[in-house]
């Protein structure tokens, strides 16, 4: 019953679009609402020289006699016809040759009986990307949940593997994988309800985890979180969450806390550690990331408001407090790195580049719930001078948030609901190394037109540089046979 609902909510929020033709419905590009002439809108994008083929097809339905021809070094392919859909081999002999260098492409076809032609390019970096991609797909739906997946995409050719699914585990609701620091062999992904619990992926090895002491003052089970550089701790968030529907126009649903703490796991001893610097009940806290060395803690605060009522005044700031990776211990106080008071916004999910440069985050108007925001842009903090770097190429004027970075920290993906305003769709950038960035370009798919037939969003994105190595049949046996590991509330002695 559920799913019946989800696609009948996907069907009627649909309807305003379905009279369009596909040229009038495309977006060129960050931010704009001139027709593209092609979809996806791989024109002047930049991208790595080990991706898939960028499969597109053209979107005037009144143009004919398309033919689209690719040039880079002594290599030249000429593809025919209104799609254009590469074969593997001749697509990466064209990425080889092209390298660090650009594509020629020269576009041409028959509007109103006379020829027209177009040059464009495709420019490609010596950067390699990190070859794995998970994400969770999940209806467009507001309080229910169905069919929920957990994908791995092998992004240099369109090889999927589900490594968790709705299938073996009775439907149960599942948060999104995470790596860290895009790591293949260490990564976490909750399955909630009944027999659920964290599922760690250490080394190869899977545990399912409780990280909540029922016995203590815990505020709830940890919500959002990420692993240490080197494994034996988690920072996570514990956070009292409620969900209200907007009434105004242009709002949809808001979440927001009622009450936030932070709190590392202990995944050796087992232990749930707490602190009275990020449990204070004046303040909200929530979002805590590692940084590249695993020295610091950076999370978003603010201060505490009865709710909702004021809802659109809480706005978090991005703060950084001390780590000891030999404790387990947070320290204190926090430094401010980005003041909400300064901006008037919010600032959510911030992310460290693995190399420990940058540091990646959202910002919204207000609250901590910006995928549902549609002024939510991305945010490139640069660590070594505090300043904002210019992300108007990246930026869209639809929701763009929930991202991770390559291992590499020369790309970072990012989910964006540009165009429809209704499906977050993975795209990609590059980083160079005074921090430019380049217009963002969709995950490739076989089928060119697998975007306007896919009724799911993909949620949180995030980059691996090897497979998991995990199944959603081995996560199934887990859910049903594995008891989740207990965990005790500690709270450090000064």
């Amino acid at each position: 019953m559920r799913r019946i609902d989800a696609i009948l909510l996907a069907l009627l929020l649909l309807l305003p679009f379905a009279c369009e033709r596909p040229y009038n419905a495309r977006p060129a590009g960050p931010g704009t609402d001139r027709a593209s002439l092609i979809f996806p809108d791989y024109q002047d994008v930049t991208i790595p020289y080990n991706i898939a083929p960028l499969n597109f097809y053209y979107t005037d339905p009144a143009a004919s006699r398309f033919a689209t021809t690719f040039s880079a070094g002594d290599v030249s392919v000429t593809l025919k016809g209104s799609e254009v859909v590469w074969k593997q081999k001749a697509w990466v002999k064209l990425l080889a040759a092209a390298s660090g260098g650009d594509i020629t492409v020269v576009s041409t076809w028959q509007s109103d009986g006379a020829p027209v032609t177009l040059q464009w390019a495709i420019h490609v970096s010596a950067d390699p990307i990190d070859p794995y991609l998970t994400y969770r797909l999940i209806e467009p739906g507001f309080e229910v949940w169905d069919d929920l997946e957990i994908q791995e995409r092998h992004l240099e050719d369109f090889e999927t593997r589900v490594i968790s699914d709705y299938r073996h585990t009775a439907n149960k609701c599942m948060n999104c994988h995470i790596h860290a620091q895009g790591r293949g062999d260490l990564s976490m992904f909750y399955l909630r309800g009944e027999g659920g619990g964290a599922i760690l992926n250490r080394n190869g090895t899977l545990r399912k985890l409780s990280l909540h002491d029922r016995n203590s003052d815990m505020i709830s089970p940890t919500v959002y979180g990420e692993i240490h550089p080197e494994g034996r701790y988690g920072v996570f968030s514990t956070n009292v969450i409620i969900p209200a529907m907007h009434s105004a126009a242009g709002r949809r649903m808001e979440v927001y806390d009622t009450a936030s703490d932070l709190c590392v796991a202990d995944f050796d001893e087992n232990r749930m550690l707490t602190f009275p610097e990020t449990s204070r009940e004046d303040t909200f806290e929530t979002f805590p990331v590692f940084s590249a060395d695993g020295h610091h803690v950076y999370y978003c605060t603010a201060q505490a408001r009865p709710l909702p009522t004021e809802l659109a005044q809480v706005r978090y700031s991005l703060v950084r407090i001390p780590f000891d990776s030999v404790t387990g211990t947070l320290g204190g106080p926090a430094d401010t790195l980005w003041s909400a008071a300064a901006h008037n916004a919010s600032a959510c999910h911030p992310k460290a580049s693995p190399d420990g440069r940058w540091l990646l985050f959202t910002v919204a108007d207000y609250g901590t719930f910006p995928i549902n925001h549609s002024e939510c842009d991305l945010c490139l903090l640069d660590l070594q001078t505090g300043q904002a770097m210019d992300l108007s190429a990246v930026n869209a004027n639809k929701s763009d948030t929930y991202h991770s970075w390559a291992s590499t920290s020369k790309w970072f993906v990012f989910a964006s609901k540009r165009g429809d305003g209704l499906f977050g769709k993975p795209y990609f950038s590059h980083v160079s190394a005074d921090g430019t960035v380049t217009k963002p370009f969709l995950l490739p798919q076989r089928d060119p037109h697998f975007y306007d037939r896919m009724l799911r969003s993909f949620n949180v994105p995030d980059l691996g540089n090897a497979p998991v190595g995990f199944d959603a049949a081995e996560i199934g046996r887990i859910w049903k046979d594995v008891p989740a590991e207990s965990f005790d509330r500690k709270i450090p002695q000064p």
